[in-house]
């Protein structure tokens, strides 16, 4: 079965559609296109603002004249990661997808079911000819996955509605009404360089294999950081006379948790064998202690063929792996007003020693502004006590939750009516769009919700059928309840 064969056959028939047009973070030219075009196909009033972000208004059906006016919003661009073994291009191939069971995945690839099944839903909704509903305005954002510089740069004149409905959770069981913000810590420090000896063997080391994940949905969980595991096998493997570091390449982007790392080496001939033992014994104890979480992990260790001539030099490859060592990653402090929510954290990105510069990327989150701060300042101190230079950017604020919204109320006892259980009101540690859209749009009452989506961010990312259902029928009840205007 395809996925345009899916039901509801409008949403999944619009999902494949977009996801034959690459849409990678910050180059989403085609995409924009392919929005534009599809507003224009539709007679819709589409238009484009300045930075990029597409807006496709549509009047409200027979009847339904006097409701409030609701936004509809999703982002367009979407993580590009692939395991190391695919071969695949993002910048010209549409995402391979499969159906598996109660599943829809890709072949060796993101998704980009973050956040294209919203896209989706509102694209068949701009489409269709039976669906009741009132004004809508669909704001189709970009660049959410790498700052949100779309949210940040929006054009608020575009918009009246009185309510939005962000459709970009990952559990259909849940209403976010709060989200974490964030700020990107990048670092760099120019080391020394040294010259390789002549007579020593060069091998390649490999950490691969993690699970890895969103950073901020995923945090709490435990899983292995690529850039942690290769600093403490490369701290080890320092203890060995002889060994001089080549270079590292960790991590892939600034908001998925590293699930590989590569570095090489070169060590004296004279002390293989102790480079063997070493690396069985910390491989081992590593796996060992993620064992119930990564049952995936890999070390491997290999002689590789280098036309390498330097080296890092012995006390600026101290500083290299004593800042890794302290730097914090993982959650900082979970909330004590909201059970279970991770308040604040940081994920080490990014790490590459390469050329002379040894540079990082991380991103810290808090749903409060000051300890947010207090993050990114000890992340900021563990680079600087070494000599590197640390730029922070690309702040972005929280979404503070009102439980007394009047969407909320609405959406809450639709969900109770439909599915006869509880849904998790919740706020996030995701950084959600609402957060700065509300900045530009004050008066607007915001929900998130969306289908189950798994392990996004990650070639494992995956999108369930069923859950695609519920969210469905869900969404166009909720539209047809959408209250009407104040008189």
């Amino acid at each position: 079965m395809t996925v345009k064969n899916l039901e509801p056959t409008a949403l999944w028939s619009h999902f494949a559609d977009l996801n034959s047009v690459p849409r990678p973070s910050k180059k989403e030219e085609r995409v924009i296109q392919f929005m534009m075009d599809f507003g224009n196909s539709l007679g819709l009033e589409t238009v484009k603002d300045a930075i990029g972000n597409v807006v496709i208004k549509k009047k409200a059906s027979q009847g339904m004249e006097d409701r409030k006016t609701v936004i509809l919003q999703s982002h367009l661009d979407m993580v590009h990661q692939k395991n190391s073994d695919t071969v695949f291009d993002f910048d010209s191939q549409g995402i391979e997808m499969i159906v598996d069971g109660d599943w829809v995945r890709a072949n060796g690839t993101t998704l980009g079911a973050d956040n294209g099944i919203g896209v989706a839903a509102i694209m068949a909704i701009l489409s269709s000819t039976d669906i009741q509903h009132p004004a809508i305005e669909a704001m189709f954002t970009i660049d959410e996955e790498t700052g949100m510089t779309g949210a940040m740069e929006l054009d608020p004149s575009n918009f009246d509605g009185e309510i939005l409905l962000n459709l970009d959770t990952e559990d259909d069981d849940e209403l976010s009404i709060g989200c974490a913000g964030g700020i990107d810590s990048n670092t760099s420090l120019e080391y020394e360089q040294v010259d390789l000896w002549q007579d020593a063997a060069i091998f390649e080391l490999k950490v691969s294999g993690l699970v890895g994940g969103h950073s901020g949905m995923d945090i709490d969980k435990g899983r292995g950081n690529a850039n942690k595991l290769m600093n403490r096998m490369l701290e080890k493997l320092m203890t060995i006379k002889g060994f001089q570091l080549i270079s590292i390449d960790g991590g892939s982007l600034r908001n998925a948790i590293p699930r590989e790392s590569v570095a090489q080496f070169a060590i004296n001939h004279d002390f293989e064998g102790m480079l063997d033992v070493e690396f069985s014994t910390m491989s081992l104890t590593l796996k060992t202690e993620f064992e119930s979480i990564e049952k995936e992990l890999k070390f491997t260790l290999n002689p590789v063929v280098s036309s390498a001539s330097k080296a890092v030099s012995p006390s600026d490859l101290l500083k290299i792996v004593r800042s890794i060592y302290s730097v914090h990653n993982g959650v900082y402090r979970m909330s004590p007003d909201i059970e279970g929510l991770v308040e604040t954290s940081s994920s080490l990105a990014r790490v590459i020693v390469k050329d002379g510069e040894f540079t990082t990327q991380s991103l810290q989150r808090s749903s409060v502004e000051s300890t947010k701060q207090d993050v990114a300042n000890s992340v900021r101190a563990s680079f600087e006590s070494v000599g590197c230079q640390v730029v922070q950017n690309g702040d972005y604020p929280g979404w503070q939750p009102n439980k007394d919204s009047e969407i909320l109320n609405l959406m809450h006892e639709l969900y109770v009516e439909k599915f006869n259980e509880e849904p998790q009101v919740k706020a996030c540690h995701a950084g959600l769009e609402c957060g700065i859209l509300l900045q530009h749009l004050p008066k607007v009452d915001m929900i998130s919700f969306g289908p189950n989506i798994r392990a996004p961010h990650s070639p494992d990312e995956k999108v369930q059928i069923s859950s695609v259902q519920k969210f469905w029928g869900y969404l166009l009840e909720a539209l047809v309840r959408i209250p009407k205007k104040s008189a």
